[in-house]
């Protein structure tokens, strides 16, 4: 991703009380085209009929914040949507819930896949119904979406690695890290590890695979403290389950100290929610990256109405502050701006968890 702090959009609309940025129209789209182009899905059609949105879970403020705009974006794009469903943190239930969609008579589904291998189950259901899917957050490894609308995620392991590098010289630092069977995890892992290697060799990675869980995350942080008192900083893959457990687990071991202050544990995370950005406020964390909710719902009821209107995409620059690239799969994928939110940034009212009432 740039190296800017807030990425800026061509025009504002305000959706009752949130004001999101939108871009006009994406500047390669090949409208009308009934053919494949790059890896994207077409349906045909004249984009009418109704779209199921399948969430993976809600128990993290990041996605409860997804769930409010969908139905504001998709007033916004006019696209018709059934009430959001939630998979609960279950693979196997999301593709249960892709059939049950599909048997509703859908046109259209935005999914956010849980596993990035099971979700194929699910897209090939969809495709053999001639219904198109958009993919948010999450990339599959295998099965045909029209488009994934996601940041790129080993930009967000770069960033964290860079922001902590340059805060401690040397010592250990340790990454909470999402789901590996989800592609995120498995990006954001990959990322922080070679970027620390490569430029901060006098950093030792320690590791705890938390799976998006809260609680696996406390429990594997408290016990990694009791070994590694001398932790110098910390890289949360998702704040919206680790920043409630980690400042909880920090705190009961004496160990959450200000920023500024000795003894202070660099944090860094990823999401963009309010949560964190107060915790920017109070020096309890010191950076996060923006995942921008607002724009997945935005952008996933852009892509699905395409979709079904037959519209295909080609990779290049989009007038969105955005890239669409070709992954290795085929698969087109839509890397929105994801910024690096500081102290020195916190307040801008660009930032989606400003927004948030």
């Amino acid at each position: 991703m740039p190296g800017r702090t807030v990425g800026k959009r061509n025009r504002k609309h305000t959706i009752g009380t949130v004001t999101v940025a939108v871009g006009a129209a994406l500047a390669l789209a090949a409208c009308g085209s009934t053919k494949d182009t790059g890896g994207a899905s077409t349906a045909g059609g004249d984009g009418d009929g109704k779209v199921g949105v399948i969430l993976p879970l809600l128990t993290s403020p990041f996605w409860q914040s997804y769930n409010d705009y969908v139905p504001k974006m998709a007033k916004s794009e006019s696209v018709n949507t059934l009430k959001t469903v939630n998979s609960n943190s279950d693979p196997s239930q999301q593709i249960t819930d892709i059939n049950n969609q599909l048997n509703q008579g859908v046109k259209g589904l935005v999914v956010a896949p849980l596993d990035s291998a099971a979700i194929e189950a699910g897209l090939d259901q969809a495709e053999r119904k001639g219904v198109p899917v958009v993919a948010v957050d999450v990339a599959p490894d295998k099965g045909k979406v029209a488009m994934v609308v996601r940041a790129n995620n080993k930009a967000y392991g770069e960033k964290a690695c860079q922001y902590l590098g340059k805060q401690i010289p040397s010592g250990k630092v340790v990454q909470i890290m999402g789901d590996l069977a989800s592609v995120n995890g498995r990006e954001r892992s990959e990322a922080f590890r070679s970027c620390v290697k490569t430029s901060f060799p006098k950093l030792k990675v320690l590791e705890i695979p938390a799976k998006w869980e809260s609680d696996a995350a406390a429990a594997q942080l408290g016990t990694l403290l009791n070994a590694n008192p001398d932790l110098k900083g910390i890289y949360m893959q998702a704040g919206g389950v680790y920043l409630a457990p980690t400042l909880q687990t920090l705190k009961s071991k004496g160990l959450l100290k200000k920023a500024g202050q000795a003894g202070h544990i660099a944090i860094v995370s990823n999401d963009g929610i309010p949560q964190e950005y107060d915790a920017i406020r109070k020096g309890e964390i010191d950076a996060t990256v923006s995942q921008p909710a607002d724009l997945y719902a935005k952008y996933g009821m852009y892509y699905i109405k395409a979709a079904m209107q037959g519209k295909t995409f080609k990779p290049g620059p989009t007038d969105h502050d955005s890239t669409i690239v070709k992954l290795p799969s085929g698969i087109l994928e839509d890397q929105l701006a994801a910024p690096l939110v500081t102290k020195e940034n916190v307040d801008d009212p660009e930032l989606w968890g400003n927004t948030v009432q």
